[in-house]
């Protein structure tokens, strides 16, 4: 009996605990502090789109990296340098691809002038997020706040935890999963990809010589491919750009996922969420597919979501004053 109400005791403290960590962020973190930052950082935002029209899918593909690297700390932004031996920067899911940071540089900028060391850069990444999706057409939601910023950099988590292109569909589930996120989750999210653009070295592979067969990859339409293989000769610049979106490229609609459904989904990551067969994930394509709204309340719900993963929160880390290196590094 003692044990039996021991356990119902210590669940119900973890689930309180659970609830606490979450409810540390809140929508009026810096209501008090800073009331203008979401103004600030949506104003930056819509002035970057202006002359750069990917900057929007690039700015939220940094909360994404940097969330799936000891959850949403800003560590993604910190340059090899002083205490930083090694930077996230120069990891392979990121290195010569992730891009932005001179709009993150401009937004603490503006923000450390209207109100010097108090906006976290985790928390801006996760502003610059929202404003990049609805300033293209997508959802709003509103973003909770109170992150604080890591004062180390995690390389080697950076190579094994942020899902890959060219990784199988259980492969990034699983990945998905580590952090807490479901199927669900991943489907929405992949739907990011209905905005921006890709390197052609990030599906060459699909084009001519898929897990080694020689072939392309069989689920590509057919035409799609000779569009793809125009764009990305054999043995050409791997460098050259796609959109990952070949419909409505710098709009966020849903719009990917009836590519999906037409076999023009650019990245093995994309297609396989529609062609493996038997998948659960097959079903909520279709279901966002044939229902905008359906796509964008998850989508949203699911970035609050991925906005929750192990925050450093209270005294725990710092606010940096420069994004790109820790506070007297």
């Amino acid at each position: 009996m003692c044990s039996t109400t021991s356990l119902a005791v210590a669940t119900i403290f973890l689930a309180l605990f659970l609830y606490e960590s979450k409810a540390q962020l809140n929508a009026t973190f810096y209501g008090d502090t800073c009331a203008n930052a979401s103004t600030i950082v949506r104003n930056a935002v819509q002035q970057a789109l202006q002359s750069d029209s990917r900057i929007g899918a690039s700015l939220i593909r940094l909360h994404f990296h940097d969330c799936f690297v000891n959850g949403c700390d800003g560590s993604i932004l910190l340059d090899r340098g002083g205490s930083i031996t090694q930077s996230e920067k120069d990891a392979a899911p990121n290195a010569n691809s992730t891009r932005g940071f001179d709009v993150v540089d401009n937004i603490k900028a503006a923000l450390e002038s209207s109100c010097p060391a108090v906006v976290s850069c985790a928390d801006i990444l996760a502003l610059a997020a929202e404003a990049s999706v609805s300033l293209s057409g997508g959802p709003t939601w509103t973003v909770l706040l109170g992150r604080r910023d890591s004062l180390t950099a995690n390389q080697a988590g950076a190579n094994t935890s942020i899902p890959s292109p060219v990784e199988g569909l259980s492969n990034i589930t699983s990945k998905f999963s580590a952090v807490g996120l479901d199927t669900n989750d991943l489907v929405a999210l992949s739907g990011a990809h209905t905005f921006g653009r890709a390197q052609c070295r990030t599906f060459i592979g699909r084009l001519y010589n898929f897990n080694g067969t020689g072939n392309p990859d069989p689920t590509i339409n057919s035409s799609y491919l000779t569009t793809l293989q125009q764009t990305c000769p054999q043995n050409g610049d791997g460098t050259v750009l796609a959109n990952l979106d070949p419909t409505t490229p710098d709009n966020f609609d849903n719009s990917y996922f009836s590519n999906l459904q037409n076999n023009q989904g650019l990245l093995q990551s994309d297609q396989e969420l529609f062609s493996t067969t038997g998948s659960s994930t097959v079903s909520i394509v279709n279901s966002f597919s044939s229902n905008q709204s359906a796509f964008f309340e998850r989508f949203a719900q699911s970035m609050i979501n991925m906005g929750n993963i192990s925050p450093l929160t209270g005294s725990n880390g710092e606010i940096r004053s420069d994004c790109k290196k820790v506070n007297g590094g």
